[in-house]
């Protein structure tokens, strides 16, 4: 775009600075200068930052290094493993069917998954199984590849999982469950019969010309990112970003947010980006993808919904507040008040993004991808050095809050 100012290693203020390239349009230069701090920190490995705003791709930054030995670039066409900012994708792809009219959100889960209806779960709506309040939130431990790779065997397993909670009365974050909840939703009502992977490449980043991925094919190994974890040195200095009611259920192995956080047989969540996982559809938190991707579809879903023929009633649905379950706010997993609609984060006390109308998903270890129907506004930041908070990451906040203050002047 003629109007856009590139920037690059020339740019560099000095020979510190980590190689940094991409544009920024005219007005959106305080972004710039923030995403190059963030990345002087001698901590920080790489990240990409994307801005859509009212249909245009105002900001297209990445930066640093895919590596842990800081010898590869980041480049325009990294990929990096999301984590949970992947529920963000899924819910698209579930308005996408939505608004293709495969089922409504109220209608029952169990009318299209008849063995879903097992222990209590018959009225089930799809709006409280993607509210987190139908209690599926801890399915097992120590699963491996294999074990997620059967597929019959997992959806079994789905729907014969009791209920940690009457659904409907509370909400727990479904932090890997949700997303094979809604896969085999959608497998069951799309008239192809794909899951949630193969949709979301087809229906969502296809259309785009974008690169996003729920199950990575091998001919885009070369361009993943190194994932760096966070050590437990961090995780002490910054033991405050944690709620307490959260810190203490993951404590007990028993507790549902303990079975709910940690499912799988690794050692850290990092372990995640390893090709026999990756491989894997864990559409609640593996998709792995292009910080422009994410920015481009929520720039979609907070504007007309085009190109991607998502219709206008969805996307009202989507800015909408969301519904309380009817007893407790009180996140059962994550220990704190939190507010969920249709598989997406909304604004809540502590955690403000956007106006109320906004929407969106955070990650471990630090990603962030949002829409703002009122800004038209879509957001994303995707590290590679996982950070240590749960939301609000020091890194992605600081970006977010340039993006805000540059467009007080639009």
């Amino acid at each position: 775009m003629n109007h856009e100012r590139s920037t690059n290693r020339s740019d560099a203020v000095t020979t510190r600075d980590p190689p940094i390239a991409g544009h920024v349009a005219p007005g959106f230069e305080p972004v710039e200068a923030t995403f190059r701090e963030t990345l002087r920190d001698d901590r920080e490995l790489g990240a990409a930052c994307a801005v859509m705003y009212r249909g245009e791709l105002v900001v297209d930054l990445w930066g640093g290094y895919r590596d842990a030995q800081r010898t590869e670039p980041w480049t325009e066409d990294t990929l990096v493993l999301v984590f949970s900012a992947t529920k963000g994708v899924a819910a698209a792809a579930m308005a996408h069917a939505h608004s293709q009219g495969y089922f409504d959100y109220d209608d029952r889960v169990a009318d299209y998954w008849p063995a879903f209806a097992q222990h209590g779960k018959g009225n089930v709506t799809v709006r409280q199984l993607l509210a987190h309040q139908a209690g599926v939130a801890a399915i097992g431990r120590n699963m491996t590849p294999t074990d997620v790779a059967d597929r019959e065997s997992l959806i079994v397993r789905l729907a014969e999982k009791e209920p940690d909670w009457e659904p409907g009365t509370r909400h727990g974050y479904h932090a890997w469950s949700l997303g094979w909840y809604e896969s085999e939703l959608l497998r069951r009502t799309d008239p192809a019969g794909r899951t949630l992977g193969t949709y979301v490449t087809e229906e969502l980043f296809d259309p785009l010309d974008e690169s996003f991925y729920i199950g990575v094919p091998e001919s885009v190994d070369s361009q993943v990112a190194h994932v760096e974890p966070f050590s437990p040195l961090d995780a002490l200095r910054n033991v405050g970003s944690f709620p307490p009611r959260m810190l203490l259920g993951l404590a007990n192995p028993f507790s549902t947010a303990s079975r709910a956080m940690n499912p799988f047989d690794v050692s850290t969540p990092a372990d995640l980006n390893a090709p026999e996982w990756r491989r894997l559809e864990i559409p609640a938190g593996n998709g792995i993808g292009t910080a422009r991707a994410l920015a481009q579809l929520y720039g979609v879903l907070a504007t007309d919904g085009s190109p991607l023929n998502i219709d206008r009633e969805t996307l009202d649905m989507l800015a909408a507040p969301g519904r309380s379950p009817t007893r407790d706010r009180r996140d059962v997993v994550l220990g704190t008040d939190t507010s969920y609609s249709l598989g997406f984060w909304k604004p809540f006390d502590g955690f403000e993004f956007g106006s109320k109308a906004a929407f969106g998903a955070p990650g471990a270890g630090g990603s962030f991808a949002f829409a703002d129907p009122e800004q038209e506004l879509g957001f994303a930041y995707t590290p590679n050095r996982m950070g240590t908070h749960v939301w609000d990451d020091p890194r992605e906040l600081r970006l977010r809050l340039a993006v805000t203050a540059c467009l007080k002047y639009k």
